[in-house]
């Protein structure tokens, strides 16, 4: 993979994460944090199947578990660095569940799945 296409894909991993952050600051500004982190939990594989439909779309440079590895190691990072250390100066986020575990590995299993599904559907159109 080249420097260009790591970038495009990096891109659509940011794009997830700021609707993520997007989604968080927006529910802790209305609501309870706790409220603020079930709709996190469930918009953030909703915002990441979305942006994964794009990308295997418009790009598929890469295959569905390298692409969620990436997904979901870029959104780890990210947290780490910027909500972690930069925002928070804390890293008790890691310890909660519904915070950071369930989301990630939300994120994960839904880009996987629309990998896979994009996979199997150009298999099946190459097959006609």
């Amino acid at each position: 993979m080249n420097i260009k296409k790591l970038i495009l894909l990096l891109l659509h991993a940011f794009v997830g994460w700021l609707l993520c952050a997007a989604t968080m600051g927006i529910g802790m500004a209305l609501t309870t944090v706790e409220m603020a982190l079930v709709i996190h939990a469930v918009a953030a594989p909703i915002f990441f199947a979305a942006i994964s439909i794009v990308y295997y779309s418009k790009f598929n440079y890469t295959g569905p578990l390298a692409t969620a590895t990436i997904f979901v190691g870029f959104v780890m990072v990210v947290d780490f660095f910027v909500v972690g250390l930069l925002i928070n100066r804390s890293l008790v986020m890691f310890a909660s569940l519904l915070g950071t575990w369930i989301p990630f590995a939300l994120i994960f299993t839904s880009t996987l799945l629309i990998g896979l599904l994009n996979k199997k559907q150009r298999k099946a159109f190459i097959a006609q």
